[in-house]
């Protein structure tokens, strides 16, 4: 009988605590410390998890002698301080909430941090693991032949109210390319098999937080874009971000072509937030289309209600911290390294630089 795996938490707010719900429903896994400094979200996680210790300090959390595994889920602009500490106190086996950093002149440091921490590391790119994105994944290359053509659509709700309000601000976040995109970014590399090579993008703040001051700083996060992005193999790919159009059925839809056919994922956003009125929230779906014979072919990828309630990303964060907990017991490596975290976040700081600049950006 294999023993519980012991997290400690390093940031509860509301991402924190739906790791913490999901957390909650493993077999063989328990939360023994959090560290979260805010004491409503303190409190807040302490309701999930009543046996976990509450830590004062990150270094009181990493003093602790029961640990296995640390998850960090704190704000963006906390990582790559806290990932130094860790590596310096316990570099205990890590899941690192995206995005790895915000701040252009970190990249060079967690390359070479890359090669000096002695534990897995695994990013969480939790969109991966949307069980109709993994069927796409698993069935792309039969459907399309080989994808040259594949767009990502994103149509939600605004950014939502942050401990602090940092999310409404680019030195903290990154920038909504980076901050919200760099799930985007890192499925197209994996989607298509190859790395960027040219990125432009057009995106700014339209609608959004225009009216929205803290301290006298106005808030400067945007809330639309559209990104291109040639590959080295010779794809293509685009993103469409909206955060005014909650309104929609589903909330991420994406399409990948290529000369055998199309295939799509539509994913519906979190339950909680699907009109009431309107009946059960849509349910997922993975959409084949062959150019011979021609017709779609539609099946449904229903989730576990409780695992879809545990969470807004449609059950990805508990799929993602089973497969977590293989590479914390030793039986297999990170599916989403250190590397595909730096990739995801360049692409998303270039396409900042290009919606600036005006220009194409050269990966």
């Amino acid at each position: 009988m294999t023993r519980d795996i012991t997290y400690g938490i390093i940031g509860c707010g509301m991402m924190g605590q739906e790791h913490l719900r999901n957390i909650a429903l493993l077999d063989g896994a328990k939360v023994g410390a959090i560290y979260e400094p805010n004491d409503i979200m303190a409190n807040a996680a302490k309701a999930i998890a009543p046996n976990a210790q509450l830590c004062a300090s990150l270094e009181e959390l990493l003093d602790g002698k029961d640990l296995d595994c640390l998850l960090v889920a704190s704000p963006n602009h906390l990582h790559v301080p806290q990932l130094e500490v860790i590596a310096a106190r316990n570099p205990l086996p890590l899941l690192m909430e995206k995005p790895l950093f915000t701040d252009p002149a970190d990249a060079d440091k967690l390359r070479a941090f890359k090669q000096s921490y002695p534990a897995p590391i695994w990013v969480a790119m939790e969109y991966r693991y949307m069980p109709p994105i993994q069927t796409l994944l698993e069935q792309v290359e039969k459907a399309t032949g080989g994808v040259t053509m594949l767009t990502i659509r994103e149509h939600r709700f605004p950014f939502l109210q942050k401990v602090g309000n940092w999310n409404r601000f680019n030195q903290n976040s990154g920038g909504t390319l980076v901050e919200k995109c760099c799930h985007f970014f890192d499925l197209m590399r994996l989607i298509i098999g190859a790395d960027p090579v040219r990125i432009t993008a057009s995106a700014g703040q339209e609608v959004n937080h225009l009216d929205e001051t803290y301290d006298e700083v106005p808030s400067d996060i945007w809330d639309s874009a559209y990104v291109i992005v040639d590959f080295a193999n010779g794809a293509r790919a685009m993103l469409e971000l909206c955060m005014y159009a909650e309104g929609s059925k589903f909330q991420e839809e994406i399409s990948a072509v290529g000369p055998n056919g199309k295939i799509e994922a539509l994913v519906p956003g979190p339950g909680r937030f699907w009109p009431t009125h309107l009946g059960e929230p849509p349910v997922s779906q993975v959409i084949v289309s062959p150019r011979s014979p021609k017709g779609p072919q539609v099946v449904e990828i229903p989730v576990d209600p409780t695992i879809l309630d545990a969470g807004d990303h449609n059950g990805s964060t508990f799929y993602q911290h089973v497969k977590f907990l293989e590479v914390v017991r030793g039986l297999s490596d990170p599916e989403v390294t250190l590397m595909d975290g730096l990739h995801a976040v360049r692409m998303g700081q270039l396409a900042q630089e290009s919606a600036l600049e005006h220009c194409v950006k050269t990966y």
